[in-house]
């Protein structure tokens, strides 16, 4: 059986019957779950909360969104600005999420979530067109192989099931286990494509504390059961830094593991990452000041920060830093004499002499006197 197979299978019995041997224990905001029906609560499987990620206004994307429960629980945190996408390949538990859609966004207020039939290694892909498309257009033969590949990539370029730069937060719960070795580069490309530049990723997983062997991976129940097809810890990490991510972190790890199998430990975690900015590198007299307590730290773009130092950075570079996931970390230094932006990005290790930003606002400093 294939990978595929094997999943679809898998998620269809739970989608009709509770499958206990696919929970992982999470303490979800129980205040979130008051609006949801208990069926979408005992349907749903995962291993971890992304939706504590949710902020009013978002756009988010729930990878592999099953019984919808993520979906109707960040409904309500995204607010009647925000929208809510679950993408999901299984009928089943499409067919679940959708069962209750008319009763919460009764409930809701508004129907802020739209659930979509597709893999989530390829979100160009929008897999309810292409059944209609097959339905009108039968595969008989390799002409029509070649036909259906034709309207494919006509279908990803042209009406993508979820568009490049969309998106303000993806979350997971549980999912990218399930999709093939082979694809998880892809996967991680996908996730990339469709984020907003400056946008965020929360993904709850299971990881394995080593390589899992093949006779492991080839064993459909594990597979299915969130295990053979577990990312490595470090290569979790590494495959969303490698497509681009900044701040990739491990923000969430059980301290226990959920199983262990021929002694891998197979635990739950939660990897947060951002998408940079694609604005140009401007300089505008700024620097900024790496509060310790290590000596010296180097971002994901190469730039170097030793502790105490006044770093030269661009704007852009300023605004991640005092106002995004590491503002607590650096001390911001504005001129107190606005500059002209130049395009300039600066050289690893270029400091900012004290002349140039004397007299400046000082973002993310103590505002308490300490002197006598």
């Amino acid at each position: 059986m294939s990978v595929k197979s094997a999943v679809l299978e898998r998620y269809s019995e739970g989608a009709n019957e509770r499958q206990e041997s696919l929970c992982c224990p999470v303490d979800y905001d129980a205040s979130l779950l008051k609006l949801l029906p208990q069926e979408i609560i005992d349907k749903d499987y995962g291993c971890g909360d992304p939706s504590r990620y949710v902020q009013e206004g978002d756009i988010v994307l729930d990878l592999g969104s099953g019984s919808g429960k993520i979906c109707y629980m960040a409904a309500q945190l995204v607010g009647d600005k925000g929208k809510v996408i679950g993408v999901d390949m299984n009928d089943d538990m499409l067919g679940l999420s959708r069962k209750y859609q008319a009763e919460m966004a009764e409930k809701l207020g508004g129907d802020r979530v739209d659930f979509r039939k597709g893999h989530i290694q390829d979100l160009a892909l929008d897999l309810t067109a292409m059944d209609a498309w097959l339905a009108d257009n039968p595969v008989t033969d390799v002409d029509g192989v070649h036909q259906l590949e034709v309207w494919q990539t006509a279908q990803r370029n042209d009406k993508p099931m979820v568009a490049d730069n969309s998106v303000d937060l993806i979350i997971s719960n549980c999912v990218l286990n399930l999709v093939g070795d082979h694809q998880k580069e892809q996967l991680a490309s996908e996730i990339f494509r469709v984020l907003k530049p400056g946008g965020r990723i929360a993904i709850s997983d299971i990881v394995s504390d080593e390589a899992i062997p093949e006779h492991l991976k080839a064993d459909d129940e594990l597979w299915s059961g969130c295990i053979s097809g577990a990312f490595e810890e470090e290569e979790m990490l590494k495959a969303f830094h490698d497509v681009g991510f900044l701040s990739v972190a491990l923000d969430k790890w059980d301290a226990e593991p959920w199983q262990v199998v021929e002694g891998i430990e197979f635990r739950s975690v939660t990897v947060t990452a951002v998408k940079a900015s694609d604005e140009e590198c401007l300089d505008k007299g700024q620097a900024v000041i790496y509060r310790g307590p290590f000596e010296t730290v180097f971002d994901d773009e190469g730039h170097e920060f030793p502790r105490g130092a006044r770093m030269a950075v661009c704007e852009r570079t300023f605004r991640y830093l005092t106002e995004g996931p590491h503002k607590n970390d650096f001390i911001g230094i504005t001129p107190a004499t606005e500059q002209d932006a130049v395009t300039w990005c600066a050289p690893v290790g270029t400091k900012r002499p004290a002349s140039e930003t004397k007299g400046g606002v000082h973002k993310q400093a103590s505002t308490e006197s300490g002197c006598c």
